[in-house]
């Protein structure tokens, strides 16, 4: 940031990645506050994990990978954890030091949020939170305390917060959600147009169970290949494994490691199966998509569940079980589910109106308004 002018605009500083639910809403708040073409400057904190850069990097925003890495209680990482965190915020706070006078700082949560938001706090810099999972993480909800403001999609995050300054905004999606183009989509994959499009995705980094659970009924869904193609996102860990399974299928299949215009690739779809991460359900709502969807099995506080939960009290979407210790129980669900709604139009069209009757477009500029 050298380039920059510390006496000149207000400066904000995001911190969040690791994964895609970190940066994105972060993105959508910086677009916003861009857009007021003040002479404000933006510039991402994020993890050296490729998704980040890979995110970032198309974004036109400047962006500082630090070292930080999650937290483990087993010896060895734990001390890496520490050194890490230490390295990481005295880092932060040698770049914070010139812009203190005229910065902010937003955090998205997650490992790398932590530094940034000690050192902000002791530069005396004010803190925003986003949070847009039902159950804040455990950085949030450490990193609460600290927060002037904190953001949060659901009303029910509310009671996880010590901090009486919350604003229940939704989750902060780009601009692009307002009005996306199916048909860039179509043309970017060369899908067919006049076959409907079933949309598996494991977010941005890929979901391996999904992927296997996929794969294992294929040649059911070979069943529905005259009306139907498929749009696999597998993450770029299993891009290769996927496109040798698919070889030789009856129904049109597309197989892509990531993809990053998700407003016009959900618009494209007829019925999305994905996880149930906080900015996955706050998309298939905002652009009106019948979700399948499988809530991460790994997490302890089961927020994922929570999450899709929400969906399926409106009636946009039906969960299935990721059942780690019975993968086919998983498929059979799965494929049942599937089956259902590739052949009932009227179901779909039902959970489409109820999605979009609970999604949201404004939360990025609410938050940007105010920020001050």
């Amino acid at each position: 940031m050298n380039q920059l002018d510390p006496t000149n605009g207000k400066h904000y500083f995001f911190a969040g990645g690791g994964t895609g639910g970190h940066i994105y809403p972060a993105l959508a708040v910086a677009e916003q506050i861009t857009r007021k073409a003040d002479g404000s400057s933006v510039l991402f904190f994020c993890s050296s994990r490729d998704i980040d850069a890979r995110i970032l990097s198309q974004s036109g925003y400047e962006f500082l990978p630090l070292p930080a890495v999650g937290l483990s209680l087993y010896p060895v990482r734990l001390m890496q954890f520490c050194l890490q965190l230490l390295k990481s915020y005295y880092f932060v706070k040698h770049v914070l030091m010139a812009y203190r006078r005229n910065a902010v700082v937003i955090a998205t949560g997650g490992f790398v949020s932590a530094p940034v938001v000690f050192a902000a706090k002791a530069l005396k810099i004010p803190v925003y939170l986003i949070n847009v999972d039902t159950v804040p993480g455990k950085a949030n909800r450490l990193l609460a305390r600290y927060a002037k403001k904190i953001f949060v999609q659901f009303e029910q995050s509310k009671e996880y917060s010590p901090n009486r300054q919350v604003e229940i905004v939704g989750c902060p999606l780009r601009s692009d959600f307002q009005n996306p183009d199916r048909h860039k989509a179509f043309s970017d994959l060369a899908l067919e147009e006049d076959k409907k499009v079933l949309l598996v995705t494991g977010a941005s980094s890929g979901a391996a169970n999904i992927n296997d659970a996929m794969l294992s009924i294929l040649s059911e869904l070979s069943n529905f290949s005259d009306d139907w193609q498929i749009v696999h996102l597998t993450g770029m860990l299993h891009i290769d494994e996927v496109k040798r399974a698919i070889e030789g299928l009856d129904i049109t299949y597309h197989a892509v490691d990531y993809y990053d215009d998700m407003p016009s690739l959900l618009a494209a779809a007829d019925i999305v199966v994905g996880r149930a991460g906080a900015v996955s359900v706050a998309e298939f709502a905002a652009v009106g998509v019948p979700a399948v969807c499988l809530p991460y099995p790994y997490h302890k506080d089961n927020h994922q569940y929570k999450n899709a939960q929400v969906l399926v009290d409106a009636g946009a979407a039906i969960i299935v079980d990721d059942n780690v210790d019975s993968p086919t129980q998983t498929a059979n669900d799965l494929l049942a589910v599937l089956k259902d709604l590739m052949a009932n139009e009227s179901k779909r069209q039902t959970m489409a109106t109820a999605a979009k009757n609970i999604g949201t477009t404004t939360a990025a500029d609410q938050i940007a308004k105010m920020i001050d």
